[in-house]
């Protein structure tokens, strides 16, 4: 839990931002043999769908993570398909 600060008129308790946006961000730019690539997608929409439950911080880490991932699948797929077709 985040320590709650006082503004001058009310507390403010800060929102916590998602370990798994944070994940997908980090795989996303990792690309380790493009797993990397495949579990963040996986973690991306996973953290989506909890920053949206559970009021959580971290969409965009979480598209950033989606967005490298696809490109890092995308460039797994074209590459097994040129592979295959030499």
């Amino acid at each position: 839990m985040t320590n709650p600060y006082w503004n001058g008129y009310q507390w403010i308790y800060p929102r916590q931002t998602s370990g798994m946006a944070v994940a997908s961000l980090v795989l996303g730019l990792v690309w380790f043999f493009w797993v990397g690539s495949v579990l963040a997608v996986v973690f991306g929409h996973l953290a989506l769908a909890e920053c949206q439950r559970e009021g959580k911080q971290g969409q965009g880490m979480a598209v950033a993570g989606l967005v490298l991932g696809y490109i890092g699948v995308a460039t797994m797929l074209f590459g097994i398909i040129g592979m295959a077709v030499m």
